[in-house]
């Protein structure tokens, strides 16, 4: 998710999901915070919704709010540069 951020594709943001905040902040403190902004869902609703069933999961979102692909697993550099990247180019394509 650094790799993408640094490339100012898409802004990125993170939900904790179910994260106590203290918690988040550690863990990006200590890993790097690639996000443009974060949220909190610290009951789990917003990812009831989303169908969140396992994290991480990675939603690509258009500019209407639909969720147009998921990705499930953490984001590796072939994930990135073979999947979402180019997902990411079609929808703005579109």
């Amino acid at each position: 998710m650094k790799q993408l951020a640094a490339q100012m594709i898409v802004p990125i943001v993170g939900l904790n999901y179910k994260d106590k905040p203290a918690d988040a902040s550690e863990c990006l403190a200590d890993l790097g915070n690639p996000y443009t902004m974060s949220v909190m869902d610290l009951d789990g609703r917003v990812g009831i919704d989303w169908g969140v069933y396992g994290v991480p999961e990675t939603f690509l979102i258009d500019r209407l709010g639909v969720v147009r692909y998921k990705y499930i697993g953490p984001v590796d550099h072939s994930g990135l540069t073979k999947v979402l990247i180019p997902k990411i180019k079609s929808l703005q394509e579109s």
